[in-house]
């Protein structure tokens, strides 16, 4: 298995998250990228450099206006304000179908969710090379691989096509699979994140040539609150291509494998010919954001489990933060994996 990354994903370093009235640390931060290279060292892979595929792959699913946004709004911001570390909005636009204004502080209400998506004077570069590490994972698997690992930071899986939130921008595992879907694949996003994968629900949710399917904590009561019930199923031309599976928090291994067995059997009647793991690893039962109780030797048991379909897989990193066991955890399923292709 290649493991690919490219460094100047460290250079998105937030600072700025609002939690219960307080500002505290964001933590999507650059030392998870140190600990998430020992997991993969230590499941036996070499790292592949990302490669810069341009703008293309990411312009096929995110709108020009947000892709200027990203990479221009922190220069324009701050030459109003001054001195300005990163941008965050004070304030979110309550409706995406009326007028786009081209005021800084507007679109900075347009293009976010909430306020987790600080942008610095770097962050754009880390952004970028976040996507092109995920399309050389899908060029990979073009050019014959049976499975690659994406090292993506931030992450993706709530990013829409032009709505930053949850620490994600771009979405790293529908660009991938958009991807290989152009080369003529049929592709399926598996999203094993402890939070629901709505920007991917939201980019997909009228299309049938991509499945979505989404294990994760029963939205009523958990992040991101307004998307990832079972009713979602799609609309239009994508009614019944997009899966959404809640779980109870505090759920643990048996309960998810039981429950990945119905993810894949869905995967397998939709016919897909390559599957992209949104990887989120944020389900362990250690991670800070205690939705699941999966343990370290689960992770292993749900890569067997994906493997077993004989079908190539891109896995995608997506959430999991530090914790003593977060590089344990990739290396469990980096390792089952390329144990059993």
């Amino acid at each position: 298995m290649k493991a690919i990354f490219d460094d100047r994903q460290r250079r998105h370093d937030p600072q700025f998250r609002l939690l219960d009235g307080k500002i505290i640390e964001n933590p999507d931060r650059p030392a998870r990228v140190d600990v998430l290279l020992d997991g993969v060292g230590r499941a036996g892979y070499a790292l592949t450099s990302a490669q810069d595929h341009g703008i293309a792959p990411i312009s096929a699913l995110h709108t020009p206006r947000y892709i200027d946004f990203l990479r221009t709004i922190h220069a324009r911001r701050s030459a109003l304000v001054g001195d300005l570390p990163e941008v965050v909005p004070s304030r979110t636009c309550p409706d995406r179908s009326m007028n786009y204004s081209y005021d800084t502080e507007a679109l900075m209400a347009f293009h976010n969710a909430d306020t987790s998506c600080p942008i610095s004077a770097q962050s754009w570069e880390a952004i970028y090379w976040s996507a092109q590490t995920a399309v050389t994972g899908a060029k990979t698997l073009l050019l014959g691989d049976k499975t690659a690992y994406a090292l993506c930071r931030p992450s993706g899986h709530h990013a829409y096509a032009e709505l930053a939130g949850g620490f994600c921008f771009l979405n790293n595992s529908g660009i991938a699979a958009e991807q290989l879907r152009q080369a003529g694949h049929r592709p399926a996003i598996l999203d094993i994140d402890v939070h629901h994968g709505n920007g991917t629900q939201g980019i997909f949710y009228d299309r049938d040539d991509v499945l979505t399917v989404s294990l994760h904590v029963d939205p009523a009561q958990f992040y991101p609150f307004f998307a990832g019930a079972a009713c979602e199923t799609g609309q239009g031309r994508g009614a019944g291509f997009n899966l959404n599976l809640p779980l109870a928090r505090g759920q643990g291994d048996a309960d998810y494998l039981a429950t990945l067995d119905r993810a894949l059997a869905h995967i397998d009647a939709f016919g897909a010919s390559v599957i992209v793991v949104a990887l989120g690893l944020d389900a362990h039962e250690g991670d800070p954001f205690q939705g699941l109780k999966v343990t370290t030797d689960g992770f292993a048991e749900i890569a067997r489990a994906i493997a077993s379909l004989g079908l190539p897989v891109l896995n995608v990193q997506e959430g999991g933060y530090m914790q003593p066991a977060l590089g344990d955890n990739l290396a469990s399923y980096l390792g089952a994996m390329g144990a059993a292709v």
